[in-house]
């Protein structure tokens, strides 16, 4: 299962950015890693709107996918979410260790 499937099949539920993110409007660090957010959407790197931010890993991975041999070297492809972030929807690029999927198991009978 891809980044994009298990993003896709959490819709609507919580996930935590390990690192900070990258705001390219405001032109730096938010130095807030293991922030919380409500994952509203996820989509593929050819189909995605104008990214407000980016993990370090994902905007890394950007750069080389025109590159076949630095592409294939990395571990996955970048993957963009639409993210509920302090109160504001934001389009970020992210990886997959980026990010950790906050799932509650219903309890067992």
């Amino acid at each position: 299962m891809t980044l994009l499937d298990k993003l896709q099949a959490h819709r609507g539920g919580l996930l935590q950015l390990k690192p900070p993110l990258y705001w390219y409007g405001r032109g730096g660090w938010d130095n807030n890693p293991g922030r919380v957010c409500l994952l509203l959407d996820a989509t593929c790197p050819t189909r995605a709107p104008t990214a407000t931010a980016s993990t370090a890993s994902a905007a890394a991975r950007r750069v080389t996918a025109g590159d076949p041999a630095a592409a294939s070297a990395s571990a996955g492809t970048p993957t963009a979410a639409f993210l509920l972030i302090d109160g504001q929807p934001h389009w970020v690029w992210i990886a997959e260790e980026d990010v950790e999927l906050l799932v509650n198991d219903p309890p067992a009978n």
